[in-house]
């Protein structure tokens, strides 16, 4: 299984950035697809996911400004980013998981699962 993230780069705060994670050779039917972004200095932090089913979940700090969707014949992820801030600013990874999505998510760092290399997101003041 491999994970392709694209669409990082730099904006002022305020501004607009779209996230895109390619994935292929995943076969199963079940899963839940994410990102999570890691800044310097801090944990990795999950930021949304989507389950095979659409369903989606969101960190409290993001509500209301990304947005996470997928495409399902390609299993293409994406994070639409509105409203960015400067604490936005970390290497954003995605990732994908043979599981419905659910609290696990959100607790500590799955071990498990399929990750991307990350893409660089920077936002400025």
């Amino acid at each position: 299984v491999q994970l392709v993230e694209s669409g990082g780069g730099s904006v002022q705060a305020g501004g607009s950035l779209r996230l895109s994670c390619a994935a292929s050779g995943y076969t199963y039917r079940t899963y839940c697809m994410g990102w999570f972004r890691q800044a310097p200095g801090k944990q990795r932090e999950a930021v949304a996911n989507i389950d095979s089913d659409g369903s989606t979940t969101y960190t409290d700090s993001v509500k209301g400004r990304f947005t996470i969707s997928k495409a399902n014949a390609e299993l293409t992820l994406y994070l639409q980013m509105n409203s960015l801030k400067p604490e936005d600013t970390a290497m954003y990874s995605c990732a994908i998981f043979k599981a419905s999505c659910g609290s696990w998510y959100f607790g500590r760092t799955p071990d498990f699962g399929y990750w991307g290399q990350g893409t660089q997101v920077t936002v400025s003041s």
